[in-house]
C-alpha cells in the first residue's frame, strides 16, 4: 500500500488516459499479469495499488485518485456506493475467494486442518487484519467456528493484508497462515483448503470511482477482468468465476 502522500500526488504522476486501479492484497499476483495483459491489448496503461479493502475503502472515501476499486468485500463497495462515492450500477462481482492453511513447503510438519494449528511446533501463525481484511475477517470466523480462536490468540500475528501474511510465511516470520488461495499460489508453500462451511463466502465485487474522467477506460478494464482473457490469469491463481460475472 502506498503512503497517503505518494497517493495525494499520484494524479500528478500519471498520464491523463492513465487508469489507476485501487486492488484488494490478494488480487497482486493475478492483476501484476492482468495490467500489462491489458495495456498490450488496448495499449491503455494502467496504474496498480495493492492493499487492505478496509484500508483502501478509507483512502477513496478521503478522495485518493483511484478510477477503479476492486474490493476483496462486496460489503465495502456496497457501502461507499450507498455515500455517493461509487457509481451507483457500476458494481459487479468479479470473483468468489477461498482460504487456506500454509505452510513452507520444506518444513518439517504439513497443516491439513484448523486444529493443526495448536500443536506445539507451530509457534506463530499470521492472519491478514480482521478489523480492515475480509480475509483476515473470514480467518476469525473459521477459528471461532472451530471453537480455536481462544486457544490460538497468543499465536496470532496480525498483518496488515494478505498479502503481507504471506510474506511473515515466506520469510520464516511464522510457521503457519491463513492466507487467499491466491497469495498462496506460490510453490515453496503447501496449502489445505479451509472448510468453506468455517466462514462467510468472501464475495468480491468491484466499481467505478463517481467523477472519473476515465468511466469508460473503467468500464473496459472491468469487462476485460471479467472477460475470457482476464479469467485464464485469474483462475490460474484459485479464484472461483461467479455464475453471471
Amino acid at each position: 500500500m502506498l503512503p497517503w502522500a505518494m497517493l495525494a500526488g499520484l494524479r500528478l504522476a500519471v498520464a491523463a488516459d492513465t487508469l489507476t486501479v485501487f486492488a484488494a492484497a490478494d488480487l497482486r499476483p493475478a492483476f501484476e499479469q492482468i495490467g500489462p495483459a491489458f495495456t498490450r491489448a488496448t495499449g491503455q496503461e494502467v496504474v496498480l495499488v495493492f492493499g487492505s479493502t478496509g484500508s483502501l475503502a478509507a483512502q477513496i472515501e478521503r478522495g485518493a485518485p483511484a478510477d477503479l476499486f476492486f474490493s476483496a468485500d462486496q460489503g465495502a463497495v456496497a457501502a461507499l456506493t450507498a455515500k455517493g462515492i461509487l457509481v451507483a450500477g457500476s458494481d459487479r462481482v468479479y470473483s468468489l475467494g477461498h482460504l487456506v492453511l500454509a505452510t513452507r513447503r520444506q518444513a518439517p510438519g504439513r497443516v491439513r486442518r484448523l486444529a493443526d494449528l495448536t500443536r506445539s511446533d507451530i509457534v506463530r501463525v499470521a492472519i491478514a487484519n480482521p478489523d480492515y481484511a475480509p480475509y483476515g475477517r473470514a480467518a476469525r470466523e473459521a477459528l471461532l467456528s472451530a471453537g480455536l480462536w481462544d486457544a490460538l490468540e497468543p499465536k496470532l500475528v496480525i498483518a496488515e493484508n494478505v498479502r503481507q501474511a504471506a510474506q511473515y510465511l515466506q520469510t520464516g516470520a511464522v510457521e503457519a497462515a491463513i492466507l487467499s488461495r491466491s497469495v498462496a499460489s506460490d510453490p515453496a508453500l503447501a496449502t489445505a483448503d479451509v472448510e468453506p462451511t468455517r466462514y462467510r463466502p468472501i464475495v468480491q465485487a468491484a466499481a467505478i470511482v463517481a467523477g472519473t474522467p476515465r468511466l469508460q477506460l473503467a468500464e473496459r478494464f472491468l469487462d476485460f477482468v471479467t472477460g475470457d482473457a482476464g479469467w485464464a490469469i485469474m483462475q490460474r491463481y484459485g479464484f472461483t468465476r461467479p455464475v453471471d460475472p
